[in-house]
């Protein structure tokens, strides 16, 4: 099947923000749309306030004052399901619980035909249960979009189990005739953003339990050296601390209590106190009037060393063999068939995040991951009460030397950027493995769906094939809870890409 004929009616049941914006998406791509609320007079509400946004968007330039009326005059509030007769998709967006989804997916099928493509938004409820519901639950779909609806691009077309693949191919070229960008995945907890983007919080959350480091500078680290939008802190104040965590306890409930996805007790007690981010004024951080942004740490400037000695290539680290040499420090390299470390004048060691802690070292300094160490802004390091000032100084140096902020962290394994890299890169090939989707549409889903700057495959390939597993495994043995017990998915990879290296 192909996409929705534009002449076709598409319906939004539900006119709160979601609704209202997957209105306004059908709407603009040139369909009549019909939208329905239970609540007396709220459908012409939500159609006033999609009025009010085609006018500012004819005010940016972005929309004609011809297309707007056109779009005005295609759409209709009804007060009643008899009003959907005709329609040929109908989306609901209503509460997320799965008896009201279902009561009103019931009504539908007494009004709309046998072939009417029925669609659910939810975000954290199963498709396949949703559609249980059904008489015909072949024609039922996820279509997950992502808030706010008219900007975001990544729209999650979910197959639930009844699901009939023309249907999900019908949603799937509707969604991209409308301008967005699909993705096609099962039906599996989270889908595929809210699965594998849970590490991102929870890691930084781990890093903060353990006393690593303070809010605003993990969010510092994981914007200005992991290259995201957002750090973790700052955007679940923007999302909002009880949204975020709700999410969080549904994954980790549908997938019987897996340790991978363990909610956070911090969290927990922010939503416990009521400050919820944002919206409420408080969360991790203070917004209301007059309060100041907490500053990151940020280490006090120290003198270079005169030189290092490389042993090994320092792996995904490598470039910084360079810029050590345009910041006019000497390298001097050693062949080490194994090495990947930075040997300083005073003899102490630095070393890319692995996984161990520098407690467990004579005198070792560790750095963390970076996107990309030429543009990044600032590094993390971290060390132990015992490794001695002088390393700590001249790893400092070293780094301020090429232009980078430095931020010192606690001896926490893997430290920030490391630790959430390889386990989002561990639960995208899990995905994979167990047919949730393609790495084509993970890749696309992370990049498009919450900005990240690379998607996980694209991250692995960068990285390394042995990479992840290995600080994983360094992860699990330090902490044997399973919560980073690499996948068999991520094991099977590098071993077959060693086989591959391997065959002449």
């Amino acid at each position: 099947m192909t996409a929705l004929d534009l002449s076709s009616p598409v319906a939004v049941v539900g006119t709160g923000t979601m609704g209202q914006g997957i209105a306004q998406v059908a709407l603009v791509a040139g369909h009549p749309v019909r939208l329905h609320d239970a609540a007396p007079g709220r459908a012409r509400e939500a159609a006033d306030a999609i009025g009010a946004r085609l006018d500012r968007l004819v005010e940016k330039g972005r929309l004609t004052a011809a297309d707007r009326d056109a779009a005005r005059a295609r759409l209709l509030p009804v007060d009643e399901l008899i009003g959907l007769v005709g329609c040929a998709l109908v989306v609901e967006a209503v509460l997320e619980r799965l008896d009201v989804k279902q009561e009103l997916l019931r009504a539908l099928e007494d009004v709309v035909s046998d072939d009417c493509l029925l669609a659910t938004n939810t975000s954290s409820l199963s498709v396949t249960a949703i559609g249980g519901a059904l008489r015909v639950p072949g024609r039922f779909v996820g279509l997950h979009f992502f808030n706010p609806a008219p900007l975001l691009p990544l729209v999650e077309v979910v197959s639930g189990f009844a699901t009939e693949v023309s249907y999900a191919t019908r949603a799937y070229e509707t969604a991209r005739a409308w301008g967005k960008t699909p993705v096609a995945c099962a039906d599996t907890p989270g889908f595929i953003v809210n699965r594998i983007a849970r590490p991102f919080y929870a890691e930084a959350f781990a890093v903060y339990e353990s006393q690593g480091a303070d809010p605003a500078t993990i969010d510092a680290v994981l914007r200005e050296s992991g290259g995201f939008r957002m750090g973790a802190f700052e955007l679940t104040d923007l999302i909002g601390q009880d949204v975020n965590e709700s999410v969080t306890h549904s994954v980790w409930r549908s997938f019987f209590q897996d340790v991978r996805f363990t909610p956070s007790l911090a969290q927990r007690r922010l939503v416990e106190s009521g400050r919820l981010g944002r919206k409420s004024g408080r969360g991790w951080y203070d917004y209301r009037d007059g309060a100041e942004r907490p500053e990151p740490h940020t280490a006090e400037p120290a003198e270079p060393p005169a030189y290092v000695v490389a042993e090994g290539g320092l792996g995904p680290a490598s470039e910084l063999l360079a810029l050590i040499r345009e910041a006019g420090i000497e390298v001097r390299e050693e062949d080490e068939d194994e090495g990947t470390r930075l040997v300083l004048p005073g003899g102490g060691q630095l070393v890319l995040a692995d996984g161990q802690t520098s407690v467990e070292f004579h005198d070792v300094v560790y750095f963390d991951l970076a996107l990309d160490y030429r543009t990044a802004p600032r590094v993390a390091l971290s060390h132990c009460q015992d490794t001695s000032a002088r390393t700590v100084a001249e790893a400092t140096g070293l780094f301020q030397a090429l232009g980078k902020k430095v931020s010192v962290i606690g001896d926490v394994p893997g430290m920030i950027v490391a630790r959430t890299v390889a386990r989002i890169i561990d639960l995208a090939h899990d995905a994979v493995a167990k047919g949730v989707a393609t790495e084509e549409d993970i890749d696309t889903a992370m990049r498009s769906g919450v900005n990240y700057p690379l998607g996980p495959f694209e991250w692995n390939r960068r990285l390394g094939r042995g990479w992840a597993g290995s600080l994983l495994e360094e992860l699990h043995e330090r902490e044997p809870s399973g919560r980073y017990a690499p996948s068999l998915a991520l094991g099977r990879h590098a071993y077959a890409s060693d086989k591959r290296e391997d065959t002449p």
